[in-house]
């Protein structure tokens, strides 16, 4: 499976479970860990916990399976590592308080600046 057949299926199960301002950033100049990051928020423990599930659901379908998964004891921030792809699943609270995005985005404009 393709990488970007693997971002069409978890873009779609967050999309299934109303996640909140799915952005994909391409990090694969500036990282080695993964090529891509998967960030959405839900609004409540229950659905940052349906969001991963359905994820992980979907994937295991296509026969991909998550490598490492963090946090799912709290609910407040999952990980779900596929390899080339990390999902990030916030809590909406947890995501304005950590904003990986502008985090990834500054380091972008760094390097294009270097």
């Amino acid at each position: 499976m393709t990488v970007n057949e693997k971002l069409d299926i978890i873009v779609e199960s967050c999309e299934n479970k109303k996640g909140i301002d799915i952005k994909v950033l391409d990090i694969k100049e500036m990282s080695s860990i993964a090529d891509y990051f998967v960030i959405v928020s839900g609004n409540s423990s229950t659905q940052v916990d349906a969001l991963a599930k359905e994820i992980d659901e979907k994937m295991y379908e296509k026969g991909e399976n998550v490598e490492n998964t963090e946090g799912k004891n709290s609910s407040r921030w999952i990980i779900l590592d596929f390899g080339d792809i990390i999902v990030h699943i916030f809590h909406k609270d947890e995501r304005e308080y950590y904003n990986l995005e502008r985090l990834w985005e500054d380091n972008d404009k760094e390097e294009q600046n270097d």
